[in-house]
């Protein structure tokens, strides 16, 4: 797997600049009766977005309250956030950064282009009207904006930009005209009413000056809060409404309102900063101290108070929202001296599959416990079969441990794509035990401004799963509450302790593989794949008939740092490879038995990081269609170990050649009759066989 994992990072150095993961982001400060000049506020916004930078966008844009407090200013521009920046400095008198504040609110955003072509019109913050009554900032998409527009339009409103996100500002603007004395919070409940889809989105008003709600469904957001003091409590209870209208209807009832409400402010000195973002990132310099939104949460902050309320879907909500404490450093967020965070995060890896294993694997008795579901695997021994759920790269690290906890665990296992998984309402009893695996919040990176120099530099180093993070998904929370209502034991497999599948699950085993900020999942994938081994030999270990084979694979773990090490040092004669295949129309990448996840893997980096048409495909099949593709002109990477395939891999090797195609095989060292085969290859250290894709597959994030 890691081999594959290199190349991809290097056809990424030769795309120099390709737009990677598709991410808006939101961030937005408030500060209140803390002195803070407009200058300060506007590089608190920026610096705030070029922490967010990492994910692919085309545009940026800031909504600052204007020097008298009476209007508000917007700045936005097309391209880097540095673009904005220097709009920003052009127009310093303008804003008048010596102007001095102690209440302002101040919102800034990225967007990728998925609703208008990239523009400065269809930029955020998008406005309610030319008053700037009110601006909102969005990350996702409103599925039904089409009917929310038509509404609008036969209102008598007018659009400018080509956006699903205007109708949201012009809605607010047209609830406030009708209900005049709603506050901030319930006009903003209202709107989310009005909404289909998945969004996060937060507001700001000049008819509520000095406040900011925000609010979101199925798409990120968490509130940073930094005080002087003592907070009131470690949580935010939650105010719940009465009732739940359906979402979409275009009438505007009132919404059921208590005269009670439950907010949280400092104990003794007033003064307080509120940070809004879509990820830890921008505000781990700030506080560490934050609060993560759920599904339909209204975070309202006014007069330096923080409320947040609901809408009830269920019994089961929670009653208040815990105030976190972020483990992370700012230098685990930073890239140090490495040229993107996916390179550092690459060479993390021997570290993190350490920290996967502290505390759990005791090499010296060959034990393993997992604290986080100790206490459920009686019960997990009881069940009918395992399900193992997740999008993305998190499904491929299911398909990598399949095999190897069928063996282990002589159950039933079932791997399943969480969107295909709800799509097809599959059955799930009581008896089931459902994995969910995530990388829970994860973000992405890989910079859009390379030098060739530092391209160069770049190929020096070697890199692991190289396929976009889907993080935690609405899908995997969806099914996840699909099957914990059908009475199944849920397991969160997460790298995040507080993310929602960590939250709504009955267990869980906490991948410890510390922040992962680059665009493709690199050691989140590595530690999720050794969890799941760990899982399969807490379930085995009372098995006498399965003891030589956990002392096997416990013995490969031990190992398994330094090989790794080994692997990263491969980056030159990898980078050579890549060098020949990144200007390639296609790949191919074939395997069968533990390593086609890492043909998957391997083949989803491809696509996702370079645009190149990949496919992974089994070797078993491919007499049933992709030989067709092959010939001396198709590039194909075939992986092959010495495992109980062996043979059939050699004979789908054979058939490849056979068609004059011209192989680059990732094999073992000193396998010389499978190098024989080759035009070119790659040989990895030996290890135990269900841990040998481990290698592979970081020989594919170096590429």
């Amino acid at each position: 797997m890691k081999n594959i994992r290199i190349m991809a990072s290097h056809f990424v150095e030769l795309e120099l600049a390709l737009p990677f993961e598709r991410g808006v982001r939101i961030f937005a400060y408030l500060n209140y009766l803390t002195p803070k000049t407009q200058k300060e506020v506007l590089e608190l916004l920026v610096n705030g977005l070029k922490r967010l930078e990492y994910r692919g966008y085309d545009s940026a844009g800031v909504a600052v309250d204007t020097a008298d407090g009476k209007d508000i200013a917007l700045v936005k521009k097309s391209g880097k956030v540095k673009v904005l920046e220097d709009e920003i400095l052009k127009n310093a008198s303008k804003l008048d950064f010596d102007s001095v504040t102690t209440s302002h609110v101040g919102i800034a955003h990225t967007r990728w282009a998925t609703h208008g072509v990239p523009s400065e019109v269809n930029s955020h913050p998008q406005r309610s009207d030319n008053d700037h009554a009110f601006v909102v900032v969005h990350n996702g998409i409103v599925t039904n904006y089409k009917d929310v527009k038509l509404f609008l339009m036969k209102k008598g409103y007018a659009f400018e930009s080509e956006t699903d996100t205007e109708i949201i500002a012009k809605l607010v603007l047209h609830i406030y005209k009708q209900h005049p004395n709603y506050s901030f919070r319930e006009l903003v409940e209202q709107v989310i009413q009005q909404l289909e889809g998945a969004f996060a989105l937060c507001f700001k008003s000049k008819h509520f000056p000095g406040e900011c709600v925000a609010t979101r469904r199925g798409s990120p957001l968490l509130v940073g809060i930094k005080t002087k003091t003592r907070l009131a409590t470690d949580h935010v209870p939650i105010l719940y409404s009465k009732d739940h209208r359906p979402h979409g209807r275009q009438e505007l009832p009132m919404l059921p309102r208590s005269d009670s409400t439950a907010e949280f402010q400092p104990l003794e000195d007033k003064e307080v900063e509120y940070f809004f973002a879509s990820d830890a990132s921008a505000v781990i310099e700030h506080t560490n101290r934050v609060i993560f939104l759920e599904d339909d949460d209204v975070a309202a902050v006014k007069e330096g108070m923080l409320s947040i309320h609901r809408l009830r879907r269920s019994m089961d909500d929670s009653h208040s929202r815990e105030i976190t404490t972020l483990k992370m450093e700012i230098q685990q967020i930073m890239k140090g001296n490495y040229s993107s965070f996916m390179q550092k995060e690459i060479f993390e890896q021997p570290e993190s599959v350490i920290n996967t294993m502290r505390g759990r694997v005791n090499f010296e008795t060959e034990t393993v416990v997992l604290g986080g579901i100790k206490d459920y695997i009686p019960e997990i021994r009881r069940c009918r079969r395992l399900m193992l759920i997740g999008c993305g790269t998190s499904y491929h690290s299911a398909v990598a441990t399949r095999q190897l906890l069928e063996e282990l665990t002589e159950l039933p296992v079932m791997v399943e794509q969480a969107s295909d998984f709800l799509d097809r309402v599959t059955p799930v009893f009581r008896d089931d035990v459902c994995f969910f695996i995530s990388q829970s919040g994860k973000s992405a990176l890989i910079h859009q401004e390379w030098t060739f120099s530092e391209v160069e530099m770049h190929f020096l180093f070697t890199c692991n799963d190289c396929c976009f993070t889907h993080g935690e998904t609405a899908d995997s929370l969806m099914a996840l509450r699909y099957c914990k209502q059908r009475g199944a034991l849920i397991i969160g497999v997460t790298n995040t302790v507080g993310s929602s599948i960590c939250r709504e699950s009955h267990c869980g085993i906490h991948i410890n593989a510390g922040p992962e900020i680059g665009v493709a999942s690199t050691k989140a994938y590595t530690s999720q794949f050794i969890s799941l081994v760990m899982f399969g030999l807490v379930m085995s270990e009372d098995r006498i008939s399965m003891q030589p084979r956990r002392s096997e694979i416990i013995k490969g773990l031990k190992n398994l740092d330094e090989q790794i090490r080994s692997v990263l040092q491969m980056d030159g004669k990898v980078l050579e490879l890549a060098k020949g295949l990144f200007q390639q129309k296609s790949l191919l990448i074939m395997g069968r038995g533990y390593n086609f996840a890492t043909c998957l893997e391997g083949a989803l980096k491809v696509k996702e990081l370079t645009y190149m048409h990949s496919e992974g495909i089994m070797a078993g099949e491919l007499k049933h269609g992709p030989l067709a593709l092959v010939d001396h002109t198709m590039p194909v990477i075939m992986i092959v170990t010495r495992d109980p395939v062996y043979v059939k891999c050699i004979n789908a090797l054979q058939q490849v050649t056979a068609r004059e195609g011209r192989p680059i095989i990732i094999c073992e060292e000193g396998d010389i009759e499978t190098s024989s085969f080759a035009s070119k290859f790659v040989e990895v250290p030996h290890t135990v066989d269900c841990l040998q894709k481990t290698l592979k597959n970081i020989i594919q994030d170096v590429g």
